[in-house]
C-alpha cells in the first residue's frame, strides 16, 4: 500500500501500538491525546498475554515482558483472613508503566500532540478529516480511534452516540508503596491474594515501583475491591471533592474524603483483616464504574476503532492490552496486503470483530457473580 497519513486519536498503548507498527511500514502517523500531561504513571500491573508478547516482538521491545513482578501462587482468603484454598500457578505483572514509556519512545514528539482534543470526525469517499476543538481541521487517508471507553471517533462509525452499558458494580482500587503497607497485610506479598462475598470480589498482587522497580520494598500492592452500586446512585458516587461530575471514574485525589474514609470503615466491617489493612493504607482510594460496550462495526469508510473504543470488556478478563495490541497487529498487517484503504478495513473488521465481541462475553460471564 501506499504511504499513509494515518492520524490516531487517543494516545494510551492501544494507540501507540499501531503508531508504532504503521510508522515501521512508512507510514506519515501522527497521535492526538487530549490529557495535557500525558499519560505516565497511570496504570499498574498488567498479565502479558500472547498477543502482548507478539506485538512487543514486532517493534523490538521484547525486553518490556521481562520487567514485572511474579506472584508465586494464588490464595483464596476467609473471613478471617486465614487461607482456605491455594494454587500453584506462578504469573508475572508487567508493568504497565514501563510498557507505556517504553512505547512512548517508539513515537517522536513531533508525532504525539498532547492537549489537543478531538471532537468530531467526518469523512467521503476521498479522505476523513478530524475536526478539534479549537475549530481547526486536518485531513487523513485513515482515521484510528484508540479513544477507549468514551470514545468520540466511535460515532463516526456506528452513525450516532453510542453510550457504554453500565454493568451495576464498580472498582475501588488502590496502589500502596510497599512500604508502607502493615505487618497485618504481609500474608498478600508475593502472590495473588482473592476474597468472595455476595456481590462482591476483592484481589491484590504485587506490582512494579513507579519506575519500574522490582526490589523488595520498592514495588506497590494493588488492591481491587468490586462492589455493586445502584444505577441511580452511580452519578453521586462519581461526583469529586470539588463538586463536579465524572462519567466513567474518579482518579487519585478526586475521591471526597467522606467516602474514602467510608471505604475504610466498610473494609474494616467486610474484609478479611489483611485487605482491610491494605485498604486502610491508601490515602487516595480511587474507583472505576464498570460498563459494557459492543460495536456493530469496527470499521466504516476509512475510519477504523481499535481497543476499547470498540469493545469495552470488563477488567475481569485482564485482557484489556493484549486485545489492543491484538487490533492493533491485523489492522497493520491488513493495510499492508491491500492496496485499497477500505478494504483493508473490511479485513481488518471481519477478523477482530469476532474477537472482541468473544473477550466481551467472557468478561460478562466473569462478572455475573457481581450482577
Amino acid at each position: 500500500m501506499k504511504t499513509l497519513r494515518v492520524r490516531i486519536v487517543g494516545g494510551s498503548v492501544g494507540g501507540l501500538f499501531v503508531a508504532a507498527l504503521l510508522r515501521q511500514e512508512g507510514h506519515d502517523v501522527r497521535l492526538y491525546e487530549r490529557s495535557g500531561g500525558g499519560l505516565a504513571g497511570r496504570g499498574a500491573g498488567l498479565v502479558g498475554q500472547r498477543d502482548l508478547f507478539a506485538l512487543l516482538r514486532a517493534v523490538g521491545c521484547e525486553h518490556v515482558a521481562h520487567v514485572g513482578v511474579v506472584a508465586h501462587e494464588r490464595i483464596f482468603l476467609d473471613r478471617t483472613g486465614e487461607i482456605r484454598h491455594r494454587q500453584a500457578t506462578p504469573q508475572m505483572q508487567i508493568s504497565w508503566d514501563h510498557l507505556y514509556a517504553t512505547m512512548r519512545g517508539k513515537v517522536p514528539d513531533d508525532a504525539y500532540v498532547l492537549g489537543r482534543t478531538v471532537l468530531g470526525v467526518e469523512q467521503d469517499a476521498a479522505s476523513a478529516s478530524l475536526r478539534f476543538d479549537d475549530g481547526s481541521r486536518e485531513e487523513a487517508d485513515l482515521v484510528i480511534g484508540a479513544d477507549g471507553l468514551g470514545s468520540i471517533v466511535r460515532c463516526a462509525v456506528v452513525g450516532r452516540h453510542a453510550a457504554n452499558d453500565y454493568a451495576g458494580y464498580v472498582a475501588w482500587r488502590g496502589l500502596v508503596p510497599e512500604r508502607d503497607l502493615p505487618a497485618e497485610a504481609t500474608i498478600l506479598l508475593e502472590r495473588f491474594a482473592f476474597y468472595d462475598m455476595p456481590q462482591s470480589h476483592t484481589l491484590g498482587y504485587l506490582v512494579t515501583g513507579p519506575a519500574a522497580e522490582t526490589a523488595v520494598g520498592e514495588r506497590r500492592y494493588n488492591w481491587v475491591w468490586y462492589r455493586r452500586v445502584a444505577a441511580a446512585e452511580l452519578p453521586a458516587l462519581l461526583t469529586d471533592a470539588k463538586g463536579r461530575h465524572h462519567p466513567y471514574s474518579l482518579a487519585p485525589g478526586q475521591v471526597p474524603k467522606t467516602l474514602a474514609a467510608r471505604l475504610r470503615q466498610d473494609a474494616a466491617d467486610l474484609l478479611p483483616p489483611p485487605f482491610a489493612a491494605a485498604i486502610a493504607a491508601e490515602p487516595r482510594p480511587f474507583v472505576q464504574a464498570i460498563f459494557d460496550y459492543e460495536v456493530p462495526a469496527m470499521t466504516r469508510g476509512r475510519v477504523a476503532l481499535l481497543g476499547d473504543a470498540a469493545f469495552v470488556v470488563r477488567p475481569h478478563t485482564a485482557m484489556g492490552v493484549a486485545k489492543a495490541a491484538g487490533d492493533a497487529m491485523a489492522l497493520a498487517r491488513h493495510l499492508f496486503a491491500h492496496q485499497e484503504v477500505e478494504t483493508a478495513l473490511q479485513a481488518y473488521n471481519e477478523e477482530r470483530h469476532p474477537a472482541g465481541a468473544a473477550i466481551a462475553a467472557y468478561g460478562r460471564r466473569l462478572g455475573a457473580m457481581l450482577e
